[in-house]
């Protein structure tokens, strides 16, 4: 396992890869299209498969709910994807470390987001099409209860909610990063985000799609009010438990390092640079 130190090395690293990728709009537009399309793919299957299990009262829904999720980040890491909620803690560790500036890196977030935002929306729309939550009428009767649910959670609610989301989302990436084993970034990834869906937290790239297709199918807890509101409120708490409490944390007890932007990154061997969870 890396010790914290070169962990951070590989993050630096990872945040230019991720701050150059700008250079590339299309490129970086697909690739945050794609993980907004794979954290959407774990909406579905959670619904699809926890859904009837709500409908019947078994309590064990939450604890399937938060074990298929972990799909979804994995598919992220795996496949190859920019992701804002990662990209949250990464981006500012290489700040922190002066790989990046903070302008730039406020930039890459930002454009993150929005990539991320038109991959769920679009993906909201494939699953409207396919009709494939009004043949789980289960399905689609937990996406609405999940809507009903954000419509009466009020700001403080949300950001606490958004904080506890994101330090689970990024100790997955983080972890992930630490290890060699593809199996066991696997199980770490699953593990942190089984905690996050289980205990109800809230990532707004999820809630992209969620707030997507309730919008398109007309629900009336799916307004474009309340979906600005959450975008805003829960990003705003899923960048802070990333960027602050991760973040800055690992970097605090990595020794504060810094790493002139002229030098490149001295990190261990990573098979996809611009994934902050390498795959060897």
């Amino acid at each position: 396992m890396l010790t914290i130190p070169e962990t951070l090395s590989v993050q630096a690293d990872a945040a230019v890869h991720k701050a150059d990728g700008l250079r590339s709009r299309g490129r970086f537009l697909l690739s945050g299209m794609l993980a907004g399309g794979y954290i959407g793919i774990g909406v579905v299957l959670m619904v699809s498969t926890a859904g009837p299990l709500v409908a019947a009262g078994d309590g064990l829904a939450k604890l399937v709910s938060g074990l298929v999720f972990g799909v979804a980040l994995t598919l992220v890491v795996f496949a190859g994807a920019d992701l804002v909620t990662s990209a949250m803690m990464v981006l500012p560790q290489g700040a922190l470390m002066r790989t990046v500036g903070p302008w730039r890196a406020a930039a890459t977030i930002l454009a993150t987001f929005a990539a991320n935002l038109v991959g769920a929306l679009v993906f909201a729309g494939l699953i409207v099409a396919s009709g494939v939550l009004r043949a789980n009428a289960a399905g689609g009767a937990m996406l609405s209860d999940m809507l009903a649910a954000k419509a009466h959670e009020g700001p403080i609610e949300m950001v606490v909610r958004g904080i506890l989301c994101n330090v689970l989302v990024c100790l997955a990436i983080w972890m992930a990063a630490r290890v060699r084993s593809d199996v066991a970034k696997i199980m770490l990834i699953f593990a942190a985000i089984l905690a996050f869906i289980s205990s109800g937290f809230e990532h707004v790239v999820a809630n992209m799609t969620t707030y997507g297709i309730g919008l398109l199918t007309g629900d009336p807890n799916a307004t474009w009010a309340l979906f600005g509101g959450n975008l805003l409120w829960v990003g705003l708490g899923n960048l802070v438990g990333g960027a602050l409490i991760i973040g800055l944390g690992y970097w605090v007890l990595g020794g504060s390092p810094r790493i002139p932007r002229s030098t490149p990154a001295e990190a261990p061997s990573r098979a996809e640079a611009r994934e902050p969870a390498p795959i060897d």
